[in-house]
């Protein structure tokens, strides 16, 4: 690291649990972004601001008026972008040093095998029960990390999953296989700030996880209810029956 990384990462070099060997960490680290609205926003920005100088992207949606009231990674002048495009705009003002690989379609089960393989961490800002399962398995078949959060109305919830962590649960071991399990974000409201608040919770996870120094953070759900402000925890077990991780 040059005088210029160490000036702009000091204040996470003077944390023990980062250190200047936790933020070399970041800066050879790859991770995939799935889905770059709500979630995706503050998550690629909070993690090009961090270091992680390898982003590869993932979105086959367009910038549009209504996404403004939430998706702080895009603006009035970008209306008609690709969204993986216009984030990557939105993270060269804040780090140029950033490598963003920008991936502008949806990826079918066999090119999410083939990024999982090429990533050290992947994390999940869709907003559709199908593609989270369809991400769940590339990384559970590829053993990468997993961080996954979704927001809707004003509740949100977080979970990670590491397969290398033996009897790790994974997504489907809390939502089975029941493409019915939860509603489509992206024909529900959600008031704006709920997104922020657990896109910044993922990117501090993604985070954890590469620098290790996450605890007991697999086989927990992590729930808010903005309206009351009031958090819960809920753990659960790998299932021995689990479609996508029971073998």
């Amino acid at each position: 690291m040059d005088d210029n990384d160490l000036l702009r990462y000091s204040r996470h070099i003077l944390l023990p649990e980062v250190d200047l060997a936790g933020q070399e960490k970041l800066t050879t680290s790859h991770v995939a972004i799935i889905g770059l609205g709500g979630l995706g926003s503050p998550v690629a920005l909070y993690l090009a601001a961090s270091g992680i100088t390898r982003l590869t992207l993932v979105d086959h949606d367009r910038v549009d008026l209504g996404n403004l009231q939430r998706q702080i990674a895009h603006t009035e002048s970008r209306i008609g972008e690709p969204k993986v495009h216009s984030a990557a705009l939105a993270i060269a003002g804040i780090n140029s040093d950033t490598l963003v690989k920008a991936v502008d379609q949806k990826l079918s089960a066999d090119e999410l095998l083939r990024m999982a393989r090429d990533v050290d961490l992947i994390v999940d800002c869709t907003d559709n029960f199908e593609s989270r399962r369809l991400i769940n398995r590339a990384c559970v078949a590829t053993k990468t990390p997993l961080v996954s959060g979704a927001a809707i109305r004003l509740e949100g919830q977080l979970m990670v999953f590491d397969p290398t962590i033996e009897d790790s649960p994974c997504y489907q071991c809390l939502y089975g296989d029941d493409l019915q399990t939860e509603a489509d974000c992206a024909t529900t409201g959600v008031i704006a700030p709920i997104v922020g608040v657990f896109g910044s919770l993922m990117a501090l996870e993604a985070l954890k996880v590469i620098l290790g120094i996450a605890k007991d953070h697999t086989g927990c759900l992590t729930t808010l209810d903005g309206l009351s402000n009031r958090w819960h925890n809920f753990s659960f077990k790998k299932r021995p029956d689990c479609p996508a991780c029971s073998g």
